[in-house]
């Protein structure tokens, strides 16, 4: 696994990201939009699946919702991946990218069995295992955001 991390983070992308300073900075700004895209859009949608303003309909939100989400994670995983790979060795062995790589494969997951149980726009959004789904959603989106931040302030 090592050789595969050395190898990516060999790559001439990776080695013009580490050394320009405008190119790094627009990767992490694409990677930070993407993320508040994704969590902009989930919060609400999910609290709403969760009970909070019944008087909004659930496919409203879903219809303008979900696509941003979807742009979101896009996005984020893209850009993510392009971070990644300048530092992939040190960034792999972290608890804290474990943890959050992890979490938004859970909140990838939960979403998508959202979308294959109700549809991409929620028309027939109701029931318990829904709100499990919001509540997963939840806690992983935000979740990772915050592991996220934390990789600044662990290791080296």
């Amino acid at each position: 696994m090592d050789a595969v991390l050395a190898a990516l983070e060999g790559t001439a992308v990776a080695q013009a990201l580490r050394i320009s300073r405008w190119g790094y900075a627009a990767v992490n700004a694409t990677h930070i939009l993407g993320i508040a895209l994704l969590v902009g859009a989930t919060v609400p949608l999910n609290l709403r699946l969760l009970g909070l303003w019944r008087g909004v309909p659930v496919p409203t939100l879903g219809r303008v919702l979900g696509p941003v989400a979807a742009a979101g994670l896009t996005l984020a995983v893209l850009a993510g991946l392009l971070l990644f790979s300048i530092r992939a060795r040190e960034y792999a062995g972290l608890g804290v990218f474990q943890l959050k790589i992890s979490l938004v494969v859970l909140g990838a997951l939960s979403a998508l069995a959202a979308v294959r149980a109700h549809g991409f726009s929620m028309e027939q959004a109701s029931g318990g295992r829904l709100k499990a789904l919001a509540l997963v959603s939840m806690v992983c989106w935000i979740g990772a955001l915050v592991c996220g931040r934390l990789i600044a302030f662990v290791g080296e």
